[in-house]
């Protein structure tokens, strides 16, 4: 049996992007449509999406609102 201190991690931006292009997806919204919402650049999206990109709180905040979500929903992966 595995122990949670032998598993391997996922990179948490990795997890985070995951959850936030889960999200965009359920809400509708393309990435274009979601950076434009939130204010943020398309091409910072996408990193983030693909866990490229360290997003920072204030970003994580501008998602949430955008995604109509509370900031900790993009969170609950980790």
């Amino acid at each position: 049996m595995e122990t949670k201190s032998r598993r391997k991690r996922v990179d948490p931006r990795v997890e985070v992007g995951r959850r936030i292009a889960e999200l965009r997806r359920e809400a509708g919204l393309s990435q274009e449509a979601l950076s434009h919402e939130s204010g943020l650049a398309r091409s910072y999206l996408g990193g983030v999406e693909r866990g490229h990109r360290n997003i920072g709180l204030l970003n994580i905040c501008r998602l949430a609102a955008a995604l109509r979500v509370r900031p900790s929903r993009l969170l609950d992966t980790l």
